[in-house]
């Protein structure tokens, strides 16, 4: 798909993102579908010098950039080595421009462990931690799989608070036989240890997880459908409320505050993705790619260790894919998608490339609206920003 390289106004370097992905974990969630591994022993000399490695090889494809964000994910990247997290830092921003206000983000869990090592984590240049707490209830947390409990979670962010300029933790909602009002009490614990970000997440079971077995066998529920409609409602209210909005389907902030990262997803930004299964999606040469390493840690780090890189698949995306993927993206956010900047890169506005037909009725059922130049799902459409989606992509 033919666009110009991802530039700024001026002709200075564009906007990119950086996501490095640790896979280890000390176990694995019931819940969690993500690329996370369980190992005994993980060389770090080599995963450091791998990462590395990686880095280097996508600045030397990517060329001049202005960098706007690091993310480290997994995986569980607190429990790599604060020198690994360090000198993943220091390399990227020599290769690339960083911003002044450079957005260095780290997942942790609130293990004793990991909570120990947070001082170093933030010497190592990281700035803003993003803390899976899951819940402040410890059965919720035993049922859950999680290794910490309550009384860690809450020590954990009181350190946060303490080292970090932003934090944020994540909770997860709509188990079995969550009440609103027990839903309720546990928002008001959190709001009052929160910084300036909360990510609430409804519970869903995925497949090839061991909650999608245990929930096929019978051995739980989760709340219907309207139940979990009506624990999101009570979300939405407490939040915004409490200042901290939604600005996206899940993601909570007060203005100004929101991750950095995150938005150069959901607003079809560049971003480059290193490490074992981590995606990105690259203009280069006037041609959006879309971008995969190797899954599997032992055989990402011997590809890496062979030939400098572990690239898997890479794509260049159609116009149609790239319009479905800003969609697809785009639409979860609450400011939606800009139109002007939406037509500089597809050379038309959303409702000229899409459908008419198929948009009215969606801004009839008060759906879907196009307020402060930008096309948006309504309140009532992020609830329903599946069927949405299927019908406006069908």
């Amino acid at each position: 798909m033919p666009v110009s390289d991802n530039l700024g106004s001026d002709g200075s370097p564009g906007a990119l993102a950086l996501y490095v992905h640790w896979p280890f974990c000390l176990s694995k969630c019931p819940y969690c579908d993500f690329n996370s591994h369980v190992r005994d022993r993980v060389d770090h000399g080599a995963w450091r010098t791998a990462l590395i490695s990686e880095l280097n090889e996508a600045a030397d494809r990517t060329g001049p950039r202005r960098l706007t964000s690091i993310f480290f994910g997994g995986g569980t990247p607190s429990l790599a080595e604060p020198e690994t997290i360090g000198a993943v830092v220091a390399a990227a921003k020599a290769r690339w421009a960083a911003d002044a206000d450079l957005e260095v983000t780290l997942e942790a869990n609130p293990t004793s462990v990991e909570t120990d090592r947070l001082r170093a984590v933030a010497e190592a240049g990281v700035n803003r931690l993003s803390l899976g707490v899951q819940s402040l209830d410890n059965d919720a947390l035993r049922f859950l799989g999680r290794r910490h409990d309550a009384g860690e979670a809450l020590k954990a962010l009181e350190t946060a608070a303490c080292l970090f300029p932003r934090f944020s933790f994540d909770l997860i909602y709509a188990l079995p036989d969550q009440t609103p009002a027990v839903w309720a009490a546990q928002l008001k614990q959190a709001l009052a240890r929160a910084g300036d970000h909360l990510s609430l997440y409804q519970l869903t079971i995925e497949p090839g997880t061991a909650f999608h077995t245990a929930h096929r066998l019978g051995q739980f529920d989760i709340p219907d459908e309207a139940a979990g409609e009506a624990l999101y409602d009570l979300t939405q209210e407490r939040l915004e409320t409490a200042g901290m909005p939604a600005y996206e389907i899940s993601n909570h902030a007060r203005p100004g505050a929101e991750s950095r990262h995150n938005l150069s997803y959901w607003r079809s930004d560049d971003y480059v993705g290193i490490g074992p299964g981590a995606h990105g999606r690259v203009t280069i040469g006037g041609e959006r790619r879309a971008q995969r390493r190797v899954r599997l840690p032992e055989k990402w780090l011997a590809r890496v260790q062979a030939d400098g890189a572990a690239m898997e698949e890479e794509t260049v995306l159609s116009r149609d894919e790239a319009i479905r993927e800003s969609l697809l993206m785009g639409l979860r956010l609450s400011e939606g998608i800009d139109a002007a900047r939406f037509q500089d890169r597809f050379g038309a506005p959303p409702e000229e490339v899409l459908d008419c037909a198929r948009l009215k009725p969606l801004f009839d059922e008060g759906l879907l609206e196009h307020k402060a130049g930008a096309l948006r799902t309504t309140p009532a459409g992020r609830k329903r920003l599946n069927a949405v989606l299927s019908y406006l992509l069908a």
